[in-house]
């Protein structure tokens, strides 16, 4: 079976019919393979509705109330298909994602172009339920699935040089609208430093509440890195690109004042025309104290010892 492209919100089954506990079940054929092995996809599902074998995370997963996903699959920043929240649910059906190859190259020792199979089935996937914090000052509580980022670099074989992760996602304005105007610099480009990206937390993601992502949250495949704000989480990536250098990313490069490249959350830096220090969870009416690296300190703090989180924001 294939990875099915062309599909729209329509085509995810309701919410309101999904029973959490039931989908977090392992299948019987995963306990007849014994205690010590973990469930790899099944396979690539034809259907966005279709569900993702995992297993639940309880190392990093947050126990808060989870976003609503009509609203996390309809308030969206994806500026390749317009400025609007509500843009990406209605232009992102447009995108195509089969076939879809993911190219790691760089300064690897086993470079390599993966396909969508391949990295279905590449380690077993978990569902690891994570803050997002958008820099604008709202957040989201999501399901995420999918496993460590360092589980595919590893296969790659990093050398010596490698210090920064870029990650660079699709182009394709004739599918994707936003990309049609000067909004910024297409393609996209996102990195971290190679210990950022190493980090466990970091998420190579490739569904969301049991099931593949929409195109409007970033399918196939996109990032996530949950102490940092949202524009750092690249979607629909094509090339991830290992550099001796900082990259040079989309937001630093439109406007380095206010995006720098780390973007750690912390409520005591304020972007220069709004506060951090709360934030709007989208479905409750009272705002909540931001968190620093939003909340994933114990995870995270020792990566940033001895810098100036104000200068290196």
């Amino acid at each position: 079976m294939s990875y099915k492209t062309k599909l729209s919100s329509r085509d995810v089954t309701p919410k309101t019919l999904w029973d959490r506990r039931k989908t977090l079940k392992l299948a019987p054929w995963v306990l007849f393979q014994g205690l010590f092995f973990l469930p790899k996809l099944t396979e690539a599902r034809d259907t966005v509705g279709k569900k993702l074998k995992s297993l639940k995370d309880k190392l990093f997963s947050t126990t808060e109330p989870l976003t609503a996903y009509s609203k996390a699959t309809s308030y969206n920043n994806y500026y390749e298909f317009g400025t609007d929240k509500s843009d990406p649910k209605k232009y992102a059906y447009q995108l195509e994602i089969e076939p879809w190859v993911v190219r790691v190259e760089g300064h690897v020792s086993q470079p390599k172009d993966f396909t969508m199979n391949e990295l279905l089935t590449l380690a077993p996937m978990e569902e690891r339920v994570y803050r997002l914090r958008c820099v604008e000052g709202w957040s989201m509580v999501i399901p995420w699935i999918g496993y460590s980022l360092s589980e595919l670099l590893r296969r790659v074989a990093p050398t010596k040089d490698a210090r920064y992760v870029e990650f660079t996602t699709v182009y394709r304005p004739d599918q994707m609208p936003g990309q049609r105007k000067p909004i910024l610099d297409w393609p996209y480009t996102e990195g971290l430093r190679l210990d950022e990206a190493m980090n466990p937390l970091t998420l190579l993601s490739f569904g969301m509440y049991g099931s593949f992502s929409p195109n409007q949250n970033g399918a196939p495949v996109r990032v996530i890195v949950p102490w940092k704000y949202g524009f750092k989480s690249a979607k629909s990536i094509v090339s991830i690109r290992l550099t001796e250098k900082e990259p040079q990313t989309t937001w630093v490069k439109a406007s380095p004042k206010e995006y720098g490249f780390y973007s750690n959350v912390n409520p005591s830096v304020n972007h220069p025309r709004w506060s951090q220090a709360r934030e709007r969870r989208i479905g409750e009416f009272r705002k909540r104290d931001t968190l620093l690296f939003n909340g994933y300190g114990d995870q995270v703090a020792k990566l940033y010892e001895g810098m100036n989180l104000e200068k290196y924001f």
